[in-house]
């Protein structure tokens, strides 16, 4: 009992998604001896259902894909790769389990949120759970689906589901401390030795033309737009990256621990994906997107950066994505900043 008070205080005390993904994991882990706990995303594409992990026990410790610096980019996998899940949410259940032969007891359990699931726990065992062990299970999975709600209000925007503009600088400051320490002596000699250099980038992505969008269609149709483009945003980046938006069309992403090569291919993959789309009665849209390196300048001072290479792709044919410090190396671009003011020229 003291165990498990100490875990639901844990768990309660939390007000960040990461946090409390890793606490709800430990707690299982720990009170029921499960040999694996995972916290899944779940997010549609193109009208299917994907899923990849967010948070999952490593050596008897959680660990959170955002801080898997090292993480290979991930895109997810279809969900119809996991049946038992699948049909645990076509039939909204609360709980399925699964029996693999060689592997165990699986327990799927997907978090519904009014009537959506986004989020899904996998428990994995070679024995079955007690009837007494199932029900401190579930009180868990209830205080956690309590503890989403009240951070999805807070931190999520209401018509896209991505973080909102007021998430925007924890989460900067934890990027920023990701930099710093991926610059440290060990680090820039590993890098060294296999010539890799990599660093974190921020991005801003505007909707090219999209007063046009909801003067010609309506805002209904305009608001549909910016949600088919959130999930293109939601499915182009790695669950390690951090998607905002920022109001209105504008967008700003936080892409981690990839090379300047790699970010150029990642942001242009995403351009493509939304000049391909097909969006409901409107047709063709396009986006633009301008990105910088995260330095240990301010983040006003970065946004700045992103904003002024956005600036150039709009006034500079649109649809295409521009590298802050490429424009300013070529000569197309100038910037001066004065006590964390950004001058746009």
């Amino acid at each position: 009992m003291e165990a498990l008070l100490k875990h639901l205080i844990d768990i309660t005390c939390q007000r960040d998604h990461t946090l409390l993904d890793s606490s709800v994991v430990s707690a299982l882990h720990d009170l029921v001896g499960a040999d694996q706990v995972r916290v899944h995303e779940l997010f549609r594409f193109r009208d299917q259902m994907f899923i990849r992990p967010k948070t999952w026990i490593e050596n008897g410790k959680a660990v959170a894909a955002e801080d898997c610096m090292s993480a290979d980019q991930y895109k997810g996998e279809p969900i119809s790769n996991y049946p038992a899940l699948l049909d645990a949410i076509q039939k909204q259940q609360e709980c399925v389990n699964h029996v693999t032969p060689g592997v165990g007891h699986t327990l799927w359990m997907p978090i519904w949120l009014q009537d959506k699931v986004n989020t899904c726990i996998e428990i994995v065992n070679p024995t079955p759970y007690s009837e007494s062990t199932m029900h401190v299970m579930e009180g868990i999975l209830s205080v956690y689906r309590n503890y989403q709600n009240i951070l999805d209000y807070s931190e999520r925007d209401s018509l896209t589901g991505l973080l909102n503009r007021k998430t925007f600088d924890e989460k900067f400051s934890r990027m920023l401390a990701a930099s710093i320490a991926d610059v440290s002596p060990q680090n820039q000699d590993e890098r060294r030795q296999v010539g890799v250099e990599k660093g974190q980038w921020l991005a801003v992505v505007d909707i090219d033309h999209f007063k046009r969008v909801n003067d010609q269609f309506g805002h209904l149709y305009g608001d549909e737009v910016l949600i088919l483009v959130a999930n293109l945003l939601r499915a182009s980046f790695r669950s390690q990256d951090r998607v905002f938006r920022f109001g209105g069309e504008e967008f700003v992403v936080l892409l981690r621990s990839t090379t300047l090569e790699e970010a150029h291919r990642i942001f242009e993959r995403f351009r493509r994906n939304v000049e391909k789309h097909e969006f409901p009665q409107v047709g063709q849209v396009t986006a633009s997107l301008g990105f910088a390196a995260i330095t240990q300048e301010s983040p006003v001072v970065i946004l700045g950066h992103a904003d002024q290479a956005l600036y150039y792709a709009k006034e500079n044919g649109r649809n295409r994505v521009c590298h802050y410090d490429e424009l300013v190396s070529s000569g197309l671009l100038r910037s001066e900043v004065s006590n964390d003011t950004v001058e746009f020229f």
